[in-house]
């Protein structure tokens, strides 16, 4: 079997223009877009596997029966399984200069938890009971359904946890200002929502979206773990690799548990 050499330092080089897109592509066609982006990927991820092993003969050496067979096999595998995790960012980079959208993501799987119903006690020790909202404050919230469901549908995070994390961070006050100066719906601080491409944190649509892209983005990293997420979320995901779990924090052990407390409310 032919070796390959790999010599790619930057993967996004040859592609730096993104196409110009009117919504042109339908749903199904998003979908194949979507899985040809990560096939392209893995398939550099693959190439990039075997470049390395070549020294060493493969992933299971120059000796022994058919292993060039499988190693090809396992370097197939294990790239899309790294596709699958975090990438390498040419899957994303690929979709969104094709559709001008970021790649969808798979809707997280919460997990450490049977059923979101069955949520008592967080890692704080602290009961999550359900907490109801004030009228006034359920009432703000329903005008922003459609931006929610929006935001569900693209990022992957269910639209009963968005709503809980609006109702924990503003009460669902559009024009909320914190004294360290997040701000609106998400309470977005200014260097984090310009890392999201939020230009105006005050303007719902963009907030809700770029605060759910956040939770997205924690979610990610903690593997669905929906409690280092949010804690991730209000503190930093370095005080929660710090500490392996919530930190040792107040505000952040009782913004998890209200979180929670407004998702218990939700799914009852």
């Amino acid at each position: 079997m032919e070796k390959l050499d790999l010599k790619i330092s930057n993967f996004q080089k040859h592609i730096q223009k993104p196409a110009e897109v009117e919504a042109r592509f339908t749903p199904e066609e998003k979908k194949k877009l979507e899985k040809a982006s990560k096939d392209f990927e893995s398939m550099l991820t693959s190439l990039m596997l075997k470049s390395m092993t070549k020294t060493t003969g493969g992933l299971l050496g120059e000796n022994g029966y058919g292993n060039d067979v499988f190693d090809t096999f396992f370097e197939n595998e294990l790239a899309g399984k790294i596709t699958d995790s975090k990438g390498l960012g040419i899957a994303e980079s690929v979709y969104k200069r094709m559709t001008g959208e970021d790649l969808p993501l798979k809707e997280f799987v919460i997990k450490n938890r049977p059923a979101i119903k069955d949520l008592l006690i967080t890692e704080s020790g602290k009961d999550s009971n359900a907490i109801k909202p004030s009228y006034s404050a359920a009432e703000r919230l329903k005008k922003y359904e459609p931006i929610i469901q929006e935001a569900s549908n693209k990022h992957g995070v269910p639209v009963n946890l968005i709503k809980s994390i609006i109702l924990t961070e503003s009460a669902a006050k559009e024009n909320a200002v914190s004294k360290a100066n997040a701000k609106g719906l998400m309470q977005l601080m200014d260097a984090t929502a310009k890392d999201l491409g939020v230009r105006n944190s005050m303007n719902p649509a963009q907030n809700i979206q770029g605060g759910t892209k956040y939770i997205a983005q924690m979610l990610k990293e903690f593997d669905g773990d929906l409690e280092k997420s949010l804690a991730a979320y209000n503190a930093g995901p370095g005080n929660v690799q710090k500490y392996n779990g919530i930190p040792p924090f107040n505000e952040t052990q009782n913004y998890v548990s209200r979180v929670l407390g407004y998702l218990k409310h939700m799914e009852e």
